[in-house]
């Protein structure tokens, strides 16, 4: 089946005629010290209104590249003149909690926050961003945000591109929405305005021979599907966390907020051509945020965004004259790595993502029945556990889960083994509804019983809204309680239901019901502490989606009535 419909061509070729902005390239910081500054600022986005921005020393939307190596010693000094609290997370790095940037390590307005750390991690693509609750997407999508360039003797002896600017390219993409007056909308989900480093309809000059583009999804909430025009075929050679151990060939890879993956280009003999990056979201399945429009219960916010379900071109690439060095092949291994395996486990954990009904698209959205409270240690780990933990999407859309500290191998997908892409290091990974995910991790080095670090979904504004947990390494091993309500616990009959549906609680408590109709209005709602008899003899004949709450669990159940 053709990937690019006649429509889908029409669209691509109106964005590439307007595709004359030459790609912004970040400035680089490298050494030991990074001195970084965030402040207010502003951009020409489009015509009309400035947009309200937030830059990064020198830059008035997102902020310079670092560029560290392993087994240096660094110093970092972020200076908030933003005029609000904030924080900045080394997103992917292994370092100890006081470290990290997460919502607890505040840097309030006018002050400084000055972390040091050895740098551990292993040579590939990671990047920093602001990590403070309730207003990540606000300062995230406003342009408080950079990459960051680890490099390492084994990546060195590579023969890879690594020019910056020249034959590797840092390629940030975002996906947002403008209001009437060209201000960013956090939470809005009629994305239509894609930016790559921050640059509105981009355009890049690569040289006729292979090129390393480092893509991060910096989106708040869109799933990308990039490809090349023609369905070019291109190398990963990386993921989160480090190289492959060797290159994998596809046409497209799907990469949703967080999620950074490498790839090499081939543009050999191409000198005068132009090709596309672009995303063929028309393979992305309803569900994930960048797929197929899905329809919305009524009074729920807009996600018809005319991006969703279609192919379309993020930039314009023209291919220039090789360079005096080029790189020409592509070395056939990579990087050696030893998965952890499922027997070393000493711990499983099982995180189960849901909502107050199967109904609900926007949110808010839990982790076990949960919203984030910061008072709350959702797990002790002991230092050096290897752990499996067990993800399952519960709900109507797709969550890009990602844990902090630490990388993990992906065990399966529905039992599954994950595709050769996904079977390096990561620290994001996206679950589909109704999918469960299984990876394995090592909780090592870095013991602190009281400063936590976190795991959420990025989706920024599900993040935001509390879909985020956290967890402290040394001590006992412990959990916050399962729920002791269970599904056994709730019985509904007669199922079909005609006049009357039965429910019956069959352990002590009180608790809450609802039931949303097809199309997700609330139809019926109460209160019971063991049976409750509703009549239905006025409903229309069709589906109905039960919620039982108790005790913060939140049980759901579906039933017809004919």
């Amino acid at each position: 089946m053709k990937r690019i419909s006649s429509l889908v061509f029409l669209v691509c070729f109106s964005i590439s005629v307007i595709a004359q902005h030459p790609l912004f390239i970040p400035d680089t910081l490298s050494g030991t010290v990074f001195n970084l500054t965030v402040h207010k600022d502003s951009v020409q986005f489009k015509p009309g209104t400035i947009t309200q921005t937030l830059g990064i020393n020198n830059s008035k939307y997102l902020g310079p590249t670092l560029i560290m190596h392993k087994g240096d010693s660094v110093s970092l000094t972020v200076n908030n003149q933003l005029g609000d609290t904030t924080t900045m997370h080394w997103h992917g790095f292994h370092v100890a909690p006081k470290n990290d940037g997460g919502p607890h390590s505040m840097i309030m307005n006018g002050m400084s926050w000055n972390p040091r750390f050895v740098v551990r991690n292993d040579a590939a693509t990671y990047w920093y961003h602001p990590h403070m609750m309730m207003k990540t997407a606000e300062q995230a999508i406003k342009g408080d945000v950079g990459l960051i360039i680890v490099r390492d003797n084994a990546e060195a002896a590579l023969n890879l591109p690594r020019n910056y600017g020249v034959d590797d390219f840092p390629i940030i993409v975002q996906s947002v929405e403008l209001d009437t007056t060209n201000q960013f909308m956090p939470k809005g989900m009629v994305d239509s305005v894609v930016l790559v480093n921050g640059t509105d309809t981009p355009y890049v000059n690569m040289p006729a021979q292979i090129v390393r583009l480092r893509l991060l999804n910096a989106s708040g909430e869109r799933t990308f599907n990039f490809g090349f025009t023609a369905n070019k075929a291109f190398k990963i050679i990386g993921n989160d966390d480090g190289l492959l151990q060797a290159p994998v060939t596809v046409t497209s890879i799907r990469v949703s907020p967080g999620e950074r993956y490498e790839v090499l280009l081939d543009l050999t003999g191409m000198n005068g051509q132009a090709i596309y990056l672009m995303s063929y979201a028309s393979q992305l399945p309803m569900g994930v945020q960048g797929g197929p429009t899905m329809p919305m219960p009524p009074s729920s916010p807009p996600m018809n965004s005319p991006l969703n379900g279609i192919d379309f071109n993020i930039l314009q690439i023209n291919v220039v004259a090789q360079t005096s060095s080029p790189v020409t092949s592509v070395p056939t291994t990579l990087i050696p790595d030893t998965p952890l395996t499922e027997s070393m486990a000493n711990t499983i954990r099982t995180i189960n993502m849901t909502a107050d009904s199967m109904m609900v698209m926007d949110g808010p959205f839990y982790f076990n029945h949960n919203l984030f409270d910061m008072g709350r240690i959702d797990y002790r780990i002991p230092l050096n556990n290897i752990e499996i933990w067990t993800l399952l999407d519960s709900t109507m859309v797709a969550h890009p889960f990602h844990i902090h500290d630490v990388y993990f191998y992906i065990l399966d997908r529905n039992g599954n083994p994950p595709a050769p892409e996904e079977r390096g290091r990561k620290d994001v990974l996206l679950i589909e509804p109704n999918e469960t995910v299984r990876f394995i991790t090592q909780f090592k080095d870095f013991a602190d019983t009281t400063t936590p670090y976190m795991y959420h979904c990025h989706i920024l504004m599900h993040e935001d809204d509390g879909m985020m947990g956290q967890f402290v390494i040394g001590g006992t091993n412990t959990s916050v309680s399962s729920p002791t309500l269970s599904d056994k616990d709730i019985l509904l009959y007669p199922n079909p239901a005609t006049n009357i549906l039965n429910i019956k609680l069959q352990v002590p408590g009180n608790a809450a019901i609802k039931i949303y109709d097809a199309i997700g209005r609330l139809v019926y709602s109460s209160s019971f502490d063991k049976e409750e008899a509703i009549n239905t003899t006025n409903w229309r004949n069709g589906f109905y989606s039960l919620s039982i709450i108790s005790d913060g669990t939140i049980i759901h159940k579906n039933f017809i009535v004919r």
